[in-house]
């Protein structure tokens, strides 16, 4: 395995809030959310301020008004995030143009054969965090390590303003003691299965055999046993190939009424026909996302040999993935539509060449 080479990811935490307190001096200091307050609304990122309360992103706004009460909420712009992202990356080119944006914020970058020749990835990292705290006047959080897998968690674990390192011969151990929440990609659904077959860390991770992992997981199963043993192959890729559309609407009230529901499902899928046609994008695999009322989520796919791509296409596949979903006491309180696997797909998921990374997590986002 190697784990000479080195690269950079970008997360933003509170990237919005962060931008927010900094544009307008009056609220920086305070607890604040950008979204909207009304009773559907949700909060798209919480200040470090409203973070103490337990405020979240993805969070409703009213459960976020009861844990804050003087929470202050703030429309977002989405223009001049975009505008700010745009700046940083700026920064990023003069060290390495391969740089894979993952969102507005979030991209690592391979920084091996940086531009300005600096040895230690370290280095670079310390450096692009000043630079973006005095030209930006944003705060930044750095995670160094060889691979996008440890560089991120090595983002994590400092925020904010936070450097950290996980050198090759630290690897092993840090991971033994990594509770399986923390390993990335895996979320509550996936961690409290394998707390059921007595998975709880890394090491236990780590005792569990490829097939195992495999009959239980899927494909995912051995992302799971790499990461175990600190390998991750994924290059940073320059440029990345767009591999799915989607759209998703949150409901004025929760429904139950089966009528209203396809009524619903009707207009994302023609958002999503439309989308897709923008974009000219076609794939052959839909999925249908369902949250209920309390928050809790689904999602149900079917993959076909034609390309999908218009609303004739899409509606009849999406009523049938509908119908398997039982919805009559757990009323809906979102749906959502994604095409995926385009029949160009030509990413690479593999490649013999690891690349040591900086991982550079901008203190702006969830």
């Amino acid at each position: 395995m190697s784990t000479n080479r080195k690269i950079i990811h970008i997360d933003m935490d509170a990237f919005y809030a962060s931008i927010e307190q900094r544009d307008n001096p009056e609220l920086r200091g305070k607890p604040i959310a950008v979204g909207h307050a009304e009773k559907r609304g949700v909060v798209a990122t919480a200040s470090y301020e409203a973070r103490k309360y337990g405020v979240r992103s993805a969070m409703s706004s009213v459960k976020a008004q009861k844990l804050c009460p003087q929470l202050i909420f703030v429309p977002g712009r989405m223009e001049v995030y975009k505008q700010v992202s745009a700046q940083i990356h700026d920064i990023f080119h003069e060290y390495t143009d391969i740089i894979e944006p993952i969102s507005l914020d979030e991209a690592f970058l391979d920084v091996t054969e940086n531009k300005k020749g600096i040895e230690l990835a370290v280095d670079i990292a310390r450096e692009i965090k000043q630079r973006i705290r005095e030209e930006l006047h944003l705060i930044a959080s750095a995670g160094v390590s060889y691979n996008k897998f440890l560089a991120k968690i090595a983002s994590d674990l400092r925020k904010p303003d936070g450097l950290c390192t996980i050198h090759p011969d630290q690897a092993e151990e840090f991971i033994a003691g990594l509770p399986i929440e923390a390993f990335w990609g895996i979320g509550p659904v996936t961690a409290q299965k394998m707390h059921t077959l007595g998975i709880y860390n890394g090491t236990t991770l780590r005792n569990c055999s490829l097939d195992m992992l495999t009959r239980q997981f899927g494909k995912a199963g051995k992302i799971y046993y790499d990461f175990a043993r600190g390998i991750d192959l994924r290059p940073v890729e320059a440029v990345r190939i767009r591999k799915s559309i989607g759209c998703e609407h949150t409901l004025e009230k929760d429904i139950t009424l089966k009528s209203s529901v396809i009524i619903e499902l009707y207009h994302v899928a023609c958002e999503l026909a439309e989308r897709l046609k923008a974009k000219n994008f076609r794939g052959s695999t839909l999925t249908l996302k369902v949250k209920f009322y309390d928050f809790t989520q689904i999602t149900r796919s079917i993959s076909v040999n034609t390309q999908l791509h218009t609303l004739q296409d899409i509606l009849p596949l999406a009523k049938q993935l509908l119908s398997g979903v039982n919805f009559e006491k757990r009323p809906i309180r979102l749906l959502g539509l994604s095409v995926s696997n385009p029949k160009e797909d030509i990413s690479n998921t593999t490649n013999s060449n690891i690349t040591a990374y900086i991982q550079l997590s901008l203190n702006f986002k969830d």
